[in-house]
């Protein structure tokens, strides 16, 4: 099988990590009219013609240039502006879930640009002092840095990591194994999804796996095997695929994250999912790729 997932992180740019203090070759490039720039008002884009916009940087607006690197022979760039001095009007900008499906589709396989800058665009708008002592920031290494004036300290841009796991009970492949899925209490009905959840200080991810899954829905978890990842700033995930077997089969949902936690096997993931009563997550999703690669191929209907 291919996993829709894995395009988001196709054709992924040199970050170029080596230039983020050379001054005289980021000016270079911002010179070079060939460079592209993509615009980002706080944390939103603009699309244009239903596609995001990469411009020039003589057409880019005042603000921090942020580099995010080579690709196809030309230098890529993200400026951040204050939301309230973002050109045009406020409605044309849209947050990074509305692009998504032309992400996906786009032949320039832009997604690791724009996931790139996206992270960036979060880090920056929510980091504002300094976490030790309060003080102003400012930005250095081309964006990917923060420096304290008061106490000195440089901070650097987050990723939160997350694992995201499809739970199976019974003898794999047969007739009787299932899967595990739950739902949040703010979901539409028929709504069900793997389940999910941050990696605490301390914690390997494989027992950060069982951890939130015991905690969720009861479930006792044994073997653990990694699956794959996805790059996801929503506002700064990296989520952590894993496959689980089950080593305890009654459901006890904690009411809290989640509302409803079911076992379905492959026969009832096909006709839920054909009839529309079953809402799988969305195909860009890791999710997506866990449940059809344990269901052994392509299923119907999607969020």
């Amino acid at each position: 099988m291919t996993f829709p997932h894995l395009d988001l992180a196709a054709n992924a740019h040199d970050r170029a990590g080596v230039h983020r203090v050379d001054q005289e070759w980021l000016d270079a490039r911002w010179a070079d009219p060939e460079s592209r720039v993509l615009v980002i008002a706080g944390t939103r884009l603009r699309p244009v013609g239903g596609a995001l916009s990469w411009v020039s940087p003589a057409d880019a607006p005042d603000g921090l240039r942020v580099l995010l690197g080579e690709r196809d022979g030309r230098a890529w760039f993200a400026v951040l502006v204050e939301p309230d001095r973002a050109p045009g009007e406020r409605g044309d900008w849209v947050g990074l879930r509305a692009v998504l499906p032309q992400l996906a589709d786009t032949a320039a396989g832009d997604a690791p640009l724009v996931f790139h800058a996206m992270g960036l665009a979060e880090w920056h708008y929510a980091t504002r002092f300094c976490p030790r002592c309060g003080g102003p920031l400012t930005a250095a290494a081309a964006g990917h840095e923060l420096r304290c004036g008061g106490c000195g300290k440089t901070q650097f841009p987050r990723t939160d990591p997350a694992v995201i796991m499809l739970i199976a009970d019974g003898r794999p492949g047969s007739r009787g194994e299932r899967c595990l899925l739950g739902r949040q209490p703010s979901w539409p009905p028929g709504r069900f999804s793997t389940l999910a959840g941050f990696c605490e200080p301390g914690e390997s991810l494989e027992d950060a796996v069982r951890r939130e899954v015991a905690e969720e829905t009861g479930v006792v978890v044994g073997e653990v095997s990694y699956f794959g990842n996805q790059p996801w700033p929503f506002p700064q995930s990296l989520m952590l695929g894993f496959t689980g077997r089950a080593a305890s089969r009654d459901i006890a949902v904690d009411g809290d994250e989640l509302e409803d936690a079911r076992w379905f096997t492959r026969a009832e993931l096909a006709e839920g999912a054909a009839s529309g009563r079953l809402l799988l997550p969305g195909y860009l999703s890791i999710s997506r790729s866990l449940v059809e690669d344990w269901y052994g191929g392509p299923l119907p209907g999607t969020w």
